[in-house]
């Protein structure tokens, strides 16, 4: 039951923004083996007036992002993550052109005892799948 907030640096189109959440849907359920029925993803632009890098406004050619995605800790490799980083990357070039090197892109790996979805923690979902 992941959760990808996506913010970026520039205007963006419905349908960009669409095509980004539905293609990180994908990578996530395919790099990191989560279940995209739910998988939420949240996409956003910000004036390009509010971003800064180094101190300075970002070049006009670039479009800066920063990405959070938010996973059961435990549930993947370091290598997963790693290639997960990578692809949404990709993906983010790919789609708004030209991305800054300082676009982060931070996985947060929160204890199965602290979220939830359905009104059911990730750890009760567990607990209840091993009786099972």
């Amino acid at each position: 039951m992941p959760f990808i907030r996506i913010t970026l640096g520039r205007a963006a189109s419905p349908a960009q923004k669409q095509a980004i959440a539905h293609q990180a849907t994908a990578l996530i359920a395919e790099l990191l083996h989560k279940r995209a029925e739910v998988t939420a993803v949240h996409v956003d632009s910000t004036p390009a007036e509010t971003w800064c890098i180094a101190g300075e406004p970002v070049a006009a050619a670039l479009t800066p992002t920063h990405s959070d995605i938010y996973i059961t800790a435990g549930t993947n490799t370091a290598a997963e993550k790693a290639a997960m980083i990578a692809a949404l990357h990709r993906l983010l070039g790919e789609t708004l052109g030209a991305v800054p090197a300082a676009s982060y892109i931070v996985i947060h790996e929160i204890a199965a005892s602290d979220w939830g979805y359905a009104g059911l923690t990730q750890a009760a979902r567990r607990q209840a799948a091993s009786v099972l």
